[in-house]
């Protein structure tokens, strides 16, 4: 397990700690993040108990965490990070071997606010970093459809809570949701909806705060569980 001092991080750089049981691959990420002048890599993990000590000890901006680890997987260690309140600020990657793994909308519901394939280009992944550290999230238009259209074909039930929550949104609210969990971005939604991104930011960030979403992620994970938007309803 890294030191828990971490690694010191330059003045306003994104924090990084990085989780995946194969050393070649957290060597690899961490060249090409640590090359980038505004991240550093404060800390590795092997496991998911370690992830989660580790994130509780150094706070970091950005957690990057594989799914299938020893001890703690991914999935638990998400679930124990997204619900300390002391880690409200951390945003968790989920690094998959494969863009629809099985877990990844799990992943995504317990709070993550994306994934990367262990596959992508690599000039991308501090752009990914970069993404979330803002606030945004990793779901390309593409991803979402698959996961939605692989995972969420059967209605999620038991969320009684979650479709009362829906009835809290304005009706413009309810648009620029549904829009989002089709992975439009805030310009393709105010494009279509002929409003300014900034006004689209702001429903968004409003109806994030009134279902209790903690990023755009979130809020798409919602728009399928409230029934919202239905899984190949055009």
């Amino acid at each position: 397990m890294t030191d828990m001092a971490g690694t010191p991080a330059a003045d306003g750089a994104i924090r990084v700690v990085l989780a995946d049981d194969q050393a070649l691959i957290r060597a690899g990420f961490r060249v090409l993040l640590d090359g980038a002048p505004d991240i550093t890599v404060v800390a590795e993990a092997g496991d998911g108990a370690e992830a989660v000590a580790l994130a509780r000890a150094l706070r970091p901006d950005v957690v990057i965490m594989d799914i299938r680890m020893p001890v703690l997987d991914g999935l638990a260690a998400t679930r124990q990070i997204t619900a300390d309140p002391d880690l409200a600020a951390t945003r968790l990657l989920i690094l998959t071997t494969f863009e629809l793994d099985e877990y990844v909308f799990e992943a995504l519901r317990a709070g993550a606010s994306g994934f990367l394939g262990k596959g992508m280009d690599p000039a991308g992944l501090a752009d990914a970093v970069r993404t979330v550290a803002e606030g945004g999230s990793l779901l390309s238009p593409r991803a979402t459809t698959g996961l939605v259209e692989h995972f969420l074909a059967q209605p999620v039930r038991g969320d009684a809570p979650v479709k009362a929550s829906l009835g809290r949104l304005t009706g413009r609210e309810q648009e620029i949701v549904a829009l989002a969990a089709e992975g439009l971005s805030n310009d393709d939604i105010a494009g279509r909806l002929h409003l300014s991104p900034l006004t689209v930011k702001t429903h968004a960030n409003r109806a994030m705060a009134k279902v209790g979403a903690r990023d755009r992620a979130q809020l798409v994970v919602f728009a399928y569980q409230s029934g919202l938007v239905v899984p190949g309803r055009a």
